[in-house]
Formats: C-alpha cells, structure tokens, sequence
C-alpha cells in the first residue's frame, strides 16, 4: 500500500465533509474491492474516510409496501434479515449467493452498488426491482443509476444511505456463478410488480447491468417461463473473457431468465 491519511467520521455530513474538501479522497464501507486494490496498489488515494463508525446506515426496515436497506447493511445482514425474507425473499437469495462467508460479512450494498462491478449481483436486483438510490444530496432511479463499466450517477462529494425497494407481486433471481469467486457470469433477476415486469441482466453486458425490453414484453403477455421460447441476445454487445465467450453468456440469459421466472 501506498501511505494515506484514515479518518473515521461519526456522521454522513462529516464523511461528505471529509469527501469534498479532499480531491484524492476515497471511501471505505465493506472493503471488498477498495483494500485489494490499495494492497496491490492500483490505487493511491491521499485520503481514506472509513464509514463504519457511522451510526444508523445498516438498518433494514419495511415502511409499508416499501423495504428500506441501509447503505451499510453487510450481504450477511441483507440475507439472513426476516423483514428481507418476508417482503423480498429473492432478495434475501441474492445476498446468501455472494461470494463466501468472509464476503458476505464485511461487504456491504452500498460499496457494492457505489463499485458497480459489471459481474456484481445487486445491480439486478435494483434495476429489476426498481429501486431507489437515496444519497446524503439527492434520490436517484436504479434506471439512472447505472452509468456504465463501475460507473455510476454518484457525483463528487454524494455518498449512499440507502437503498428502498418497492415489494413486487414476484421475484426470483437466477445466476450462473463463477465456481472460484462467485460472481455472476450471467445473472438474471426477474420481477413483476401490477402490471410492470422488469428483467435485469448482470455479468455479460460489455457496459455493465442492463434491461431486456423484449424479455420484459413477452412476458407482460403471459407471465411464464414458456413465454420466453425462441426469444434470444445478440451477442454483439455482451462481454467475452476467458470465462466464457458473448456467445455462451447470450445462451446462459435465455436459460438463467427462464429460471427466474419459473422461480417466481
């Protein structure tokens, strides 16, 4: 590692404080992607905000038919939460498919929507789910969110408090992981909320999370796995790595989309 300063601030305006009057600065939540990049030092921030002395952003509540996560809730917290399971159990599934144990008890939903890793899992479940991103600044739409490869919405200075999900009818989430780390090499998360139905795709997009309108139609006229025969991805836009080829992630959404929606 290269040397920086470490702050531990009590408060969201004192974190955002410490952010926007340190240019270099960068944020610890969970550590999962930030602590590996300083080790190997792809990364020399000047200054490090650490958020877990921050009281308050790991709460997870439902307030009516909306469920409220705290930016800093762990994926163990998110996963093992009875108000999680309850409202949004494929939520719950998501979470307990993260990584290993280590993972899922230091990781937060926060870091790792505020990363955006093309391969992550929560990305879908927000863009599926159409969440809400509530930051110290603003709201923001999961539609507006994600940006593109770990990039996202979030401007200098913003730092995420939480996360609302509105409770859809169903949702399921399907993945096909990585067998070392677990990341999605294609994930599919399905919902269907009223009459709207949202199908998200994560881990082969050549620009990160994204929609599947034609998925999405088919199934507002019926909703079943049978609804998706013959329906298929051009792999011109998916991402291709020694994983797996674009052409085997756009048959794994085919697979992973029935899935989901024969699990919901």
């Amino acid at each position: 590692m290269y040397a920086f300063d470490y702050h531990r601030p009590s408060s969201v305006r004192q974190a955002a404080n410490m952010l926007k009057s340190n240019g270099e600065a960068k944020l610890l939540a969970g550590g999962q992607t930030l602590i590996p990049t300083l080790k190997q030092r792809l990364a020399a921030p000047e200054v490090l905000i650490d958020l877990n002395g921050v009281e308050g952003l790991d709460v997870i509540e439902l307030k009516g038919r909306t469920l409220h996560v705290g930016a800093m809730a762990r994926h163990a917290d998110v996963a093992n939460s009875e108000v999680v399971k309850e409202a949004i159990p494929a939520l719950a599934a998501l979470a307990e498919g993260i990584g290993d144990p280590h993972v899922r008890h230091c990781g937060t939903i926060g870091g790792s929507v505020a990363n955006n890793d093309p391969a992550a899992d929560y990305p879908a479940a927000l863009l599926a789910l159409g969440a809400t991103i509530h930051t110290n600044e603003r709201k923001i739409g999961a539609d507006e969110f994600f940006t593109g490869m770990f990039e996202t919405a979030l401007e200098d200075g913003e730092i995420i408090t939480k996360i609302t999900f509105p409770v859809p009818r169903r949702a399921a989430y399907s993945k096909f992981p990585n067998p070392a780390s677990r990341y999605a090499l294609v994930g599919v998360f399905v919902s269907k909320r009223g009459s709207e139905i949202r199908v998200a795709v994560t881990g082969a997009g050549a620009d990160g999370v994204f929609r599947l309108p034609g998925f999405e139609d088919a199934l507002s006229k019926r909703f079943a796995a049978k609804s998706l025969d013959g329906l298929t991805v051009d792999a011109d836009d998916l991402n291709g790595d020694i994983h797996a080829s674009a052409e085997y992630r756009a048959h794994l959404i085919g697979v992973m989309a029935k899935r989901a929606v024969a699990a919901a």
